[in-house]
């Protein structure tokens, strides 16, 4: 049984088309549903870049969704973003927005202040994270209680500005993401640099530890920043990948030499041309870009210039 809602248009210079809900469908939702007088029509979803009042559809037969308006039954776009269509529901996800975690997420953030028992990082996200103590790996990989002499000996494990990895375990009744270390894969952070890119970009992989043959590690952190460094040698557990345990605090780098450092500019240039043209990131995308810029002998300082990006562009990011 279907059931017909109307409503008044509004006096501004806005007209909204009479809605159609389904009796089965109990859930509240935040859209509108229109009638499906046709088939509709086909647009590109996840790829196509939209901008504040662009159309997407006129076609009744989708649903709008969040970053979305409506203006003479026609579905436009209230942010800039990309399409994002599922099944007829077609919203736009805001290309400049903040980090929205989940729990399991893998993170790269920032130390910002050392409070007792805990750090505040940032995330890239609404607020800071808090990351406990209870929730660090001790040095060695030692499991036991944290104890009184721990906590004053905090600064030790991390101080200010110090980077690391971590997951997001849990979230707060106000909503502040609750970070842990207690794997060796995660802990601070050496022997690199940082980029920031939109969260957008960051695709969920498999894994978002990626070695490039080229020397160099990449951690893509699903809030937008990546952490490039030098490859490390790992003294690796039976069925476990991660950092050196009894490096994991350390605060001293590492010797890098000049082909490694040259490796570690190129891979960065590299993935800020990438995020300029809003290409999707992930290992298989780096690793062609890389591929590229070697095959065509691109110095790293030509990287930045405009008709090396576009070629980039054209051969890698059509893929992406």
């Amino acid at each position: 049984m279907v059931t017909f809602t109307s409503f008044p248009n509004p006096k501004d210079s806005f007209s909204y088309a009479p809605p159609k809900f389904s009796t089965e469908d109990k859930n509240d939702m935040d859209i509108d549903v229109y009638e499906d007088d046709d088939d509709g029509e086909d647009f590109d979803s996840g790829t196509k870049l939209t901008c504040p009042g662009e159309p997407i559809t006129s076609s009744h037969a989708y649903m709008r969704g969040h970053g979305t308006f409506i203006d003479q039954e026609t579905v436009i776009s209230s942010v800039a973003g990309t399409i994002e269509r599922v099944n007829k529901l077609v919203s736009v996800r805001a290309i400049r927005t903040r980090y929205n975690a989940e729990v399991g997420d893998l993170i790269v953030g920032r130390i910002t202040e050392v409070q007792p028992r805990r750090w505040k990082v940032d995330a890239n996200s609404r607020q800071d994270a808090v990351l406990m103590l209870s929730s660090i790996n001790l040095p060695g990989g030692v499991q036991r209680r944290k104890l009184e002499s721990d906590e004053l000996q905090i600064r030790q494990f991390f101080e200010e500005g110090d980077l690391l990895v971590a997951e997001v375990q849990s979230f707060f009744a106000d909503g502040t993401m609750s970070l842990h270390t207690r794997s060796l894969t995660y802990g601070k952070l050496r022997n690199g640099q940082l980029v920031c890119v939109p969260p957008i970009l960051i695709r969920r992989l498999k894994s978002h530890f990626v070695s490039l043959p080229c020397n160099v590690d990449l951690i893509l952190g699903l809030n937008g920043y990546i952490w490039v460094s030098k490859h490390i040698n790992q003294n690796r557990r039976p069925g476990e990948e991660g950092l050196d345990a009894e490096s994991v605090y350390s605060n001293q780098n590492e010797a890098i030499d000049a082909p490694t450092r040259m490796a570690i500019s190129r891979v960065t240039n590299l993935i800020k041309v990438l995020a300029s043209h809003f290409v999707p990131l992930s290992d298989v995308i780096l690793l062609e870009a890389y591929e590229w810029a070697i095959e065509n002998d691109v110095e790293v300082k030509d990287l930045t210039q405009t008709d090396v990006c576009e070629a980039l562009i054209l051969t890698v990011g059509t893929k992406g």
